[in-house]
C-alpha cells in the first residue's frame, strides 16, 4: 500500500507540473507525452494554411480547435469547390446589362460594308454622274434676274415694316388695334408674297424656291417672336416696371458670361437696325432683349466647322447626284404603271439613302452650321438639338431634334393655347397642324404641284405618337420611332419628287 502511494505521488506531481508549465518532461531519460506533439501538428497546419500550401484534404484532417477559424476554413474549402453563382444571361433584359458599345460598333461597320458595296454597284453601273457644276447652275439658270436672290433681298421690307410699327407703337403714335392690324397684314404678306412669287416666275427653279421660301418661314417665326415679345415688354412698362430683365423675356437662361463686352439692352432701347438684324441673322426663332453672349470669337472652332460645312455640302450633293438620282429615274416605270409592288421596293430602296442623306443633313444644318453663326456671332446658346436618337416617344424627338422650333411653339404658341383653356391633346394635335402646314407650305409650292404627302405625313405624327406611347416603351418604342423616320416622312419627300419627274419628265422615258 505504502509502495502504491510513493509510486502515484511522483506521477501526480509530474502531471501538474507540465501542465502548469507547459514544458517537457523534467527527466531526460523519459519520452515526451502527446500534448507536446499534439501543439507541434497544431503550429505546423497554421503555418501551412497561412502559406496557402495545405490542400483540402488536409484542411480538413486538421481544423484549428477555435469555431471561428474552423468556419473560415470551411468558407474557403467551398469556395474552391463551387463556381456557380445565382444569375441571369448577359443579353437578359433581366440582368441590368447596357454597355453594348462593341455590337453598336459592330453595326456601323456592317452597315459601313453594304453602303459601300451600293456604292461600287452604282459606280460600275452608271459610271461617275457627280458634278457640282451642274449644282451651280440650278443657282445660276438666269444670271440676268436671279429670282430666288431677288426674293431674299426683298424681304428687307417685311423687317423693316415690323421694327418701324413697334417703333410707333413704343412711342404711342399708333393705338394697339392698329399696330395689330399692321402686323398680321405685315406676317401674312410674308408668306403670300414669296408664294405668289415662286408660282408665277417661271424661271424659278424648285432649288431656288424652296431655298427663298425657307428663308421667308423663319423670318415669319422670327418677327411674330418679335412682336409678341416687345408686346410683352409693353404691358410690363405699362404696369409700371422701372426695368425690364432678362427674366421677362427668357426666364430659363441667366445672366452668364458676356455681360461686361455687351451691356444690358431694356425697352425700348432694343429698337434699333442693329438689334433687329443681329435677331434676323442669330441661329433662333425667340426673340430676346438681351441673348446670352460668348466672351471671344475662338478661330480654330469657327474654321473647324467652316471646313465641315464645305465638305458635307458637297458630300450631299455627290450623294445626291450619284445616289438618288439614277434611283429615282428607275423608278419611274412602275409609278406610272402602278405597280404596287415594285413601288413599295423602289420606295424602299430610295428610304436608305434618303435618311443617310437626312442624317447628314442634320450634322451639315444643326451643328456645324449653326455653330459657325453662333460663333461668328458670340451666340451663347448652342443647344440647337439634344438626343433625339434615344427617343423612346414621338413627341419626344419632335420636341428634341429641333430646339429652335421647339422653343418657339413652346413659347408662342402651345402655351398661350394652354393658357385659354384647350387640353394638352388638342394643343399638341393643333401644333402638329400648324407643322403640317409649313411642311407642304415648302414642299407643294417650289415644285408647283399639291399633293398633300408631307401634310399628310405629319399629321399621321398624332396618331403615331398615341400607339408608341401605350403599347411601346424601352427599346421597342426607340426601334418604332427610327421606323418611322426611315419610311416615313422621307417617304413622302420622296413621293414628291416622283411626282414631280413623272410630271415633267415622263413623256421622255
Amino acid at each position: 500500500m505504502s509502495d502504491k502511494a510513493e509510486t502515484r505521488g511522483p506521477v501526480t506531481r509530474r502531471r501538474r507540473t507540465t501542465i502548469s508549465n507547459g514544458s517537457k518532461w523534467p527527466d531526460a531519460g523519459e519520452k515526451p507525452s502527446q500534448p507536446p506533439a499534439k501543439a507541434k501538428t497544431k503550429e505546423a497546419f497554421r503555418h501551412a494554411s497561412n502559406n496557402g500550401k495545405v490542400d483540402g484534404e488536409m484542411a480538413l484532417s486538421k481544423l484549428p480547435s477555435s469555431p471561428k477559424k474552423q468556419r473560415s476554413v470551411v468558407e474557403d474549402f467551398n469556395e474552391r469547390l463551387s463556381c456557380h453563382v445565382l444569375q441571369e444571361s448577359l443579353l437578359s433584359s433581366a440582368s441590368g446589362y447596357s454597355n453594348y458599345r462593341g455590337i453598336l460598333n459592330w453595326c456601323v461597320v456592317m452597315l459601313g460594308l453594304s453602303n459601300t458595296r451600293l456604292f461600287l454597284e452604282n459606280i460600275i453601273k452608271y459610271g461617275i454622274l457627280v458634278d457640282p457644276i451642274q449644282v451651280v447652275s440650278l443657282f445660276l439658270k438666269d444670271p440676268y434676274s436671279w429670282p430666288a436672290a431677288c426674293l431674299i433681298i426683298v424681304s428687307n421690307v417685311f423687317i423693316l415694316a415690323a421694327l418701324y410699327t413697334e417703333r410707333r407703337l413704343a412711342v404711342g403714335t399708333i393705338s394697339k388695334v392698329t399696330g395689330l392690324i399692321l402686323h398680321i397684314f405685315n406676317l401674312t404678306s410674308l408668306l403670300i408674297f414669296p408664294a405668289a412669287t415662286v408660282l408665277t416666275v417661271t424661271s424659278m427653279t424648285p432649288v431656288g424656291g424652296v431655298l427663298s421660301l425657307g428663308i421667308y418661314t423663319v423670318l415669319f417665326l422670327k418677327l411674330y417672336s418679335y412682336q409678341d415679345t416687345n408686346r410683352w415688354c409693353r404691358e410690363i412698362r405699362q404696369a409700371k416696371a422701372k426695368r425690364l430683365t432678362r427674366s421677362y423675356s427668357c426666364p430659363s437662361v441667366a445672366q452668364s458670361n458676356g455681360s461686361a463686352v455687351h451691356p444690358h439692352v431694356s425697352y425700348p432701347g432694343n429698337l434699333t437696325h442693329r438689334d433687329m438684324y443681329y435677331f434676323v441673322f442669330a441661329p433662333t426663332l425667340c426673340y430676346e432683349l438681351n441673348f446670352p453672349r460668348s466672351p471671344r470669337i475662338r478661330k480654330r472652332f469657327l474654321m473647324r466647322r467652316l471646313f465641315e460645312m464645305l465638305f458635307f455640302m458637297q458630300l450631299l450633293v455627290g450623294l445626291i447626284q450619284q445616289w438618288m438620282v439614277p434611283t429615282i429615274q428607275n423608278s419611274m416605270k412602275p409609278f406610272q404603271e402602278m405597280d404596287f409592288s415594285r413601288m413599295v421596293e423602289r420606295l424602299l430602296k430610295l428610304a436608305v439613302p434618303n435618311h443617310l442623306i437626312w442624317l447628314i443633313f442634320f450634322y451639315w444644318f444643326f451643328h456645324s452650321s449653326m455653330n459657325f453663326v453662333a460663333e461668328l456671332l458670340q451666340f451663347g446658346d448652342r443647344e440647337f438639338y439634344k438626343d433625339w436618337w434615344n427617343s423612346e416617344s414621338v413627341t419626344y424627338f419632335w420636341a428634341n431634334w429641333n430646339i429652335p422650333v421647339h422653343k418657339w411653339c413652346l413659347r408662342h404658341f402651345y402655351k398661350p393655347v394652354l393658357r385659354r383653356g384647350v387640353n394638352k391633346f388638342l394643343a399638341q394635335t393643333a401644333v402638329f397642324l400648324m407643322s403640317a402646314f409649313f411642311h407642304e407650305y415648302l414642299m407643294s409650292i417650289p415644285l408647283k404641284m399639291f399633293r398633300l404627302w408631307a401634310f399628310m405625313g405629319m399629321m399621321a405624327q398624332v396618331p403615331l405618337a398615341w400607339f408608341v406611347g401605350r403599347f411601346l416603351n424601352g427599346n421597342y418604342a426607340n426601334a418604332a420611332v427610327w421606323i418611322s423616320l426611315i419610311i416615313g416622312q422621307p417617304v413622302a419627300v420622296l413621293m414628291y419628287v416622283h411626282d414631280y419627274y413623272v410630271i415633267h419628265h415622263g413623256s421622255t422615258t
